[in-house]
């Protein structure tokens, strides 16, 4: 299933077990028109997805008793949200945050301490390309659905060329 195309306020999942982080990331993005759910890890994550449609989530890398990489593992083995975009926050001092991220299958690292800006610029540059994947995705569907129903077209027509044929030679005869 496609991340939600909605022109509502689009639902960002915020994954923090820093209540004090999760406040202000919440606060923040809020004001910037998001309407935002959070989660203290990645188990209560993942319940937020069953719940209500997300467009992206936004995730610590480092988090008990799910990391961010296994979270986002999590997202991807499930067909019904494998497309919805996870960024992963990272300290600096963490080894390889961005090789473990994306091995996970997130895409997109945001390094601490990082420019509120800049992150609301990749969270809408995150969502525009899942848009972007879902109506390329929709188009093949509808592509392949036209080319299915060409195919049992041109079995009709064979059909009723070998039984035009067979009309054929039997009058012949």
């Amino acid at each position: 299933m496609a991340p939600p195309v909605s022109s509502a306020r689009p639902r960002l999942l915020v994954v923090s077990p820093n209540r004090s982080h999760l406040a202000l990331l919440a606060k923040r993005l809020g004001a910037e028109g998001y309407s935002i759910v959070t989660a203290s890890d990645g188990r209560a994550a993942l319940g937020e997805l069953h719940r209500s449609p997300i467009d992206l989530v936004l995730a610590e890398l480092v988090m008990e008793p799910m990391s961010g990489p296994e979270l986002t593992r999590a997202i991807r083995e499930q067909t019904a949200f494998s497309e919805v975009p996870v960024m992963l926050i990272a300290s600096r001092a963490e080894a390889d945050p961005a090789v473990r991220a994306f091995a996970a299958g997130a895409e997109d690292v945001i390094l601490k301490p990082f420019h509120f800006e800049v992150l609301v610029a990749r969270i809408e540059r995150r969502r525009t390309a899942a848009r972007q994947i879902a109506a390329l995705k929709a188009d093949m569907e509808a592509m392949d659905a036209r080319a299915a129903m060409k195919a049992i077209e041109l079995g009709e027509l064979k059909d009723r060329m070998y039984a035009l044929e067979a009309e054929k030679r039997r009058v012949s005869a």
